[in-house]
């Protein structure tokens, strides 16, 4: 006899959860924190106006930037110093694609982790 899950379970609201990340070299770098950071970054034009956005230290997020620069290879905030408005910060067309494919990635995640969820009911 073939048992399904919502036969052991007892009752109640169950279902599958889930976080999203991807690594580079066994170490996480990208997932819905720097995600956020850089949307508000390209938001803002701010790096520091994004920290303050997400209650984070200017510090801790050009942190997370400088290490996205450094696995993925390539910038992925462009920094501009001074001018009329004192310069600011925008995202490389790399980021932005980083952005979108990791968007699809969590869309696919998401409807996978319902399809299971369905299962436990």
């Amino acid at each position: 006899m073939k048992k399904h899950m919502r036969d052991i379970l007892k009752k109640g609201d169950f279902r599958v959860n889930g976080s999203l990340w991807l690594e580079g070299n066994g170490t996480r770098f990208f997932g819905p924190g720097p995600a956020e950071l850089l949307q508000l970054i390209e938001e803002t034009g701010s790096i520091n106006q994004a920290a303050k956005k997400m209650g984070m230290s200017y510090k801790k997020a050009w942190e997370i930037v400088s290490r996205l620069n450094e696995i993925v290879g390539s910038p992925m905030v462009i920094t501009a110093t001074g001018g009329e408005k004192g310069g600011g910060s925008s995202l490389s067309d790399e980021a932005k694609y980083l952005i979108e494919y990791y968007q699809t990635l969590r869309d696919k995640f998401r409807k996978f982790m319902e399809l299971e969820s369905q299962k436990l009911q």
